[in-house]
């Protein structure tokens, strides 16, 4: 695996990925350099850990290595695959997978596949290639990260990073950015607070949930001014983003 340094990362609107590999400098430096290429990364280090992530998280793909120190990647698989639905990913059938692992026989590859692996890719292996086929894979599962979000007048382009507003262009910061992109793209779903953090800013604030009152009233002020509300608290969980009612 090769990657390069990169100083700042730009607004992430390239999906929502869980990275599972047991090597914690392998998994730092993926998460980094998909964080880098616009994607939001959780992360976890064993079989267990990846299923209590993927429900917290609801990611659009699951990247998993085979080799596990509990459940290795195909029981991981085995149990993603019969609990998927919607509560696991709301904008596909079934949460995505790529396999990612050192073991590069034949019969390893076919197993993951029968058992609803979307592709495998052997390590060493080089960071640019592998952002390719997550795209891909994205794209073919219906789940394009890059695909224009609409809520009543309200437009997102993750690719070009514009939102406009009954054509009126808005202008937001990049944590304005990210929130927004996530309360789109589960528009009519009612998040909370904590999975607001999680999946925004990345880590938790220490459970202080403040910083996501603050940047919602920040987005209110942007998107909600002049037209019909869009942006709606639902009180004791968190918030939910619809259209106005006809």
């Amino acid at each position: 695996m090769t990657t390069t340094e990169h100083p700042e990362a730009g607004p992430a609107t390239g999906g929502n990925l869980l990275v599972v590999d047991d090597e914690p400098t392998v998994r730092g430096l993926l998460c980094a350099a998909l964080r880098h290429a616009g994607f939001t990364v959780a992360a976890a280090g064993t079989g267990q850990e990846a299923l209590d992530r993927a429900r917290e998280v609801s990611p659009d793909l699951v990247l998993l290595d085979v080799m596990l120190p509990d459940l290795d990647g195909f029981e991981v698989i085995r149990r993603l695959r019969e609990r998927h639905g919607p509560a696991m990913t709301p904008r596909a059938g079934h949460v995505p997978v790529v396999f990612l692992t050192a073991r590069d026989a034949t019969r390893d590859k076919v197993e993951g596949l029968v058992l609803g692996g979307d592709d495998y890719v052997t390590k060493p292996f080089e960071l640019e290639e592998l952002i390719a086929r997550i795209r891909a894979v994205l794209r073919r599962t219906g789940g394009d990260p890059t695909a224009l979000l609409r809520v009543a007048d309200l437009e997102l382009d993750p690719e070009g990073v514009q939102t406009t507003r009954a054509g009126e262009p808005i202008r937001l910061s990049p944590t304005e950015f990210r929130l927004l992109h996530y309360l789109m793209a589960n528009a009519g779903r009612t998040v909370s607070k904590p999975q607001i953090l999680r999946r925004v800013w990345d880590y938790d604030f220490n459970g202080d949930t403040g910083i996501v009152d603050t940047y919602i009233s920040y987005l209110r002020r942007k998107i909600d001014n002049g037209g019909p509300k869009l942006v709606h608290t639902v009180h004791g969980v968190g918030y939910v983003l619809r259209g106005p009612k006809p």
